[in-house]
């Protein structure tokens, strides 16, 4: 199946019923040891966190930041496979290095006025092909307008938190 076609199919199924627009994902975890956590996501694929040994861990999978970068850059080369097919952009090569700043102060309370989070984060995105720049510099708005995860970086997205005891 082609994207184009992938794109047809989602469009006229959203057009029959605005209710196949919603999609909910999920994953299911479990702390399994003092720093690493098993999960299943609810396509059914295995995901292993934990932290480095230096920040307790046993250093058994990437740690949770690094899968928010990995989320992040795999989300950008998959819009962009799909955009470059939508838009008719054609490349040879595509390739992603994201790279997030973080301050452990805030992770561990050491200062109230750093974020926890990242401060910054930085996406380079390699791309070669016959197309001229400004093509790929279409490509790339498209993108950034249309990546979910991209998105979820970019703006606040509302989180509730619920704790069963028990």
């Amino acid at each position: 199946m082609s994207l184009n076609a992938v794109f047809e199919g989602v469009g006229a199924a959203v057009a029959a019923d605005a209710n196949n627009a919603k999609a909910t994902f999920q994953v299911s975890q479990q702390l399994a040891g003092l720093m690493e956590c098993h999960g299943t996501t609810g396509t059914g694929h295995r995901v292993v966190v934990d932290e480095p040994q230096s920040l307790g861990g046993g250093n058994a999978g990437a740690t949770p930041l690094e899968y928010a970068l990995a989320a992040l850059g795999s989300c950008q080369l998959i819009t962009y496979r799909l955009w470059a097919d939508r838009l008719g952009i054609r490349f040879d090569k595509l390739s992603v290095e994201v790279e997030g700043d973080l301050d452990v102060r805030g992770v561990f309370g050491l200062d109230p006025k750093v974020r926890p989070g990242f401060g910054a984060v930085r996406v380079h995105l390699r791309i070669s092909g016959p197309e001229p720049r400004a093509r790929y510099e279409e490509l790339q708005r498209a993108v950034d307008a249309h990546c979910p995860i991209f998105d979820a970086f970019s703006n606040a997205t509302p989180i509730a938190t619920a704790l069963h005891v028990g």
